[in-house]
């Protein structure tokens, strides 16, 4: 290999070092017993509240991520409020194409996975129908929100073409996109672990859950 390659190939790799180190300094973790909007219990949380606390880092990560979506000539970018929304509002601006976001509603009746509904605003369903649509989030595990914006997102007759995400954390949500053949578009993917709460060994110990 030559000296000129082996340089290229550094520099590459220092980029991507320090890219996942502006990811990993602007996501908190903590370790405990957590229960996670799909119904999941994990012992890793992200306080994914204090993302855009210092919107500039946020912003050139959020472009980096609208760069890779380039090629899948996107019409709209739609993200699920809360934090999955500023980000996605980042990617729009950047891809100068429509922003819309998907609400959140959780009558908190049900204790299965996947309870939350993820629903788009009336006055801009329309503005969805047969436009290619990309998801945009901040951080992806089971993918909760992704899933319910998709479903929404079908029911508004819009072709979802890819999902984005800063981070995405664990199997579950990967194996759902392979499976339905939806391309995921991430600047890192990060080990985690889920169970089902029968499954928790945590709560088989009878951790109480963390705040």
């Amino acid at each position: 290999m030559s000296a000129n390659a082996m340089r290229a190939i550094s520099r590459r790799t220092s980029q991507r070092s320090d890219r996942l180190s502006h990811v990993f300094d602007l996501l908190p973790i903590r370790k405990g017993h957590f229960r996670y909007e799909s119904g999941h219990h994990s012992d890793t949380w992200i306080d994914l509240e204090r993302l855009c606390l210092r919107p500039e880092p946020m912003t050139r990560l959020a472009y980096e991520l609208a760069d890779r979506l380039t090629p899948y000539s996107i019409d709209a970018v739609c993200g699920p409020l809360v934090e999955g929304a500023f980000v996605a509002l980042m990617v729009a601006s950047r891809l100068q194409t429509a922003f819309t976001y998907a609400e959140r509603f959780d009558d908190g009746r049900s204790n299965g996975l996947y309870p939350v509904r993820y629903q788009i605003p009336r006055t801009l369903r329309d503005e969805l129908r047969g436009k290619r649509v990309a998801i945009v989030n901040d951080v992806i595990s089971a993918g909760s929100a992704v899933r319910g914006t998709l479903a929404d997102l079908i029911q508004c007759g819009a072709d979802t073409v890819v999902v984005a995400s800063l981070a995405v954390l664990g199997s579950e949500y990967i194996e759902f996109a392979a499976a339905n053949r939806l391309p995921l578009e991430t600047l890192t993917r990060l080990p985690n672990t889920i169970w089902t709460p029968s499954a928790c060994p945590m709560c088989a110990a009878g951790a109480p859950f963390s705040n």
